[in-house]
């Protein structure tokens, strides 16, 4: 049995990927009435509606149903994986594998997921899964590539073949820190391509946002100890290119509503999702500070999304940064 702690759409998504891959699913659920609907229904329909669900897949609210799995999947938001699954501090085997799936920086203490689990988990190995990938389409069973990276390869390796199917291709690597760096702050940066795109700024701009982009995520990698190669790849480019031009996106999206004037409260009094950027927005910025690397698009989302800095005064202030070598 494998389980799942958090049904939204992307924890859903995973339970039907792991079913597929001919597991049984337990997937633990915060809401009473997603777990019913899934169980009596075979779907969610508040996080992932119109996939019906596959008889093998079980919801629960209790979340030590979860402990005799023989692999942990993690897929609650970001800033609240560490309350959700320190209850099962002294409960899980130390031998059972956790897999970050959530992508995010904790705000106040500016730890990767990674980072959060295994000072919760010290002896449990962790791994991180991560890479460009859309809940709805790969639940459709679309093809879908993603990164399983572990401080142990071969470990990782055997997850990927456990929960990997001909359409859901998990590649393995062991830059645990860089696997998670470009799937955090992609959704940043998409919200930059959002807002350019919702000022109706053109491709150029759009494509200015990506490379430079792809720049800071790049610089916060190597500050990490990540490797800058793993930002060429599906956890970096791969993501940031499908977050920052697709309106399936809740960042990239919500990001175009703000270019076009939206206020953020209600942009996010219509929507049931949440968009990580929001929260990763300012401990990147925070992270970046702390290490002392230069992140000036993240700055600028941070300060429009946190600091009530104008979309305006952002716009004119990187513009005039002093032009500098492609590589600065």
């Amino acid at each position: 049995m494998i389980a799942i702690i958090g049904a939204g759409a992307w924890g859903t998504a995973l339970a039907t990927v792991t079913r597929r891959a001919g597991h049984d699913v337990i997937i633990w659920a915060f809401e009473r009435h997603v777990a019913e609907s899934i169980n009596t229904d075979r779907e969610n329909p508040l996080y992932l509606p119109g996939h019906r669900l596959e008889v093998g897949i079980e919801a629960t609210t209790t979340l030590t149903d979860t402990v005799a799995a023989k692999e942990v999947l993690l897929v609650v938001p970001a800033q609240h994986l560490r309350k959700t699954i320190e209850p099962l501090r002294s409960l899980l085997p130390i031998t059972t594998p956790l897999i970050v799936c959530s992508k995010g920086i904790e705000q106040g203490s500016l730890l990767l997921m990674s980072e959060v689990v295994s000072e919760l988990f010290p002896e449990n190995p962790t791994m991180v899964l991560s890479g460009p990938t859309f809940a709805a389409e790969a639940a459709a069973g679309l093809p879908t590539a993603i990164t399983l990276a572990g401080a142990d390869i071969h470990a990782a390796q055997e997850v990927g073949q456990s929960i990997g199917s001909e359409r859901f291709r998990p590649y393995s690597s062991d830059d645990v820190i860089g696997t998670q760096i470009g799937g955090a702050v992609k959704n940043v940066l998409a919200i930059a391509c959002g807002i350019a795109d919702g000022r109706q700024f053109g491709d150029n701009a759009s494509a200015a946002i990506i490379t430079r982009g792809l720049l800071e995520l790049t610089r916060l990698c190597i500050a990490k100890g990540g490797r800058p190669e793993t930002m060429m790849g599906l956890t970096g480019l791969g993501d940031l290119v499908l977050t920052c031009t697709s309106k399936q996106s809740r960042n990239y999206s919500l990001g175009i509503a703000l270019g076009q004037g939206n206020e953020l409260a209600e942009i996010l009094k219509n929507r049931q999702t949440v968009a990580e950027g929001i929260y990763t927005a300012s401990a990147a910025a925070g992270l970046a500070k702390k290490l002392s690397i230069e992140m000036p698009i993240t700055r600028a989302v941070d300060a429009i999304l946190n600091r009530g800095v104008s979309i305006e005064r952002l716009i004119d202030d990187l513009l005039a940064r002093p032009l500098r070598a492609e590589a600065d």
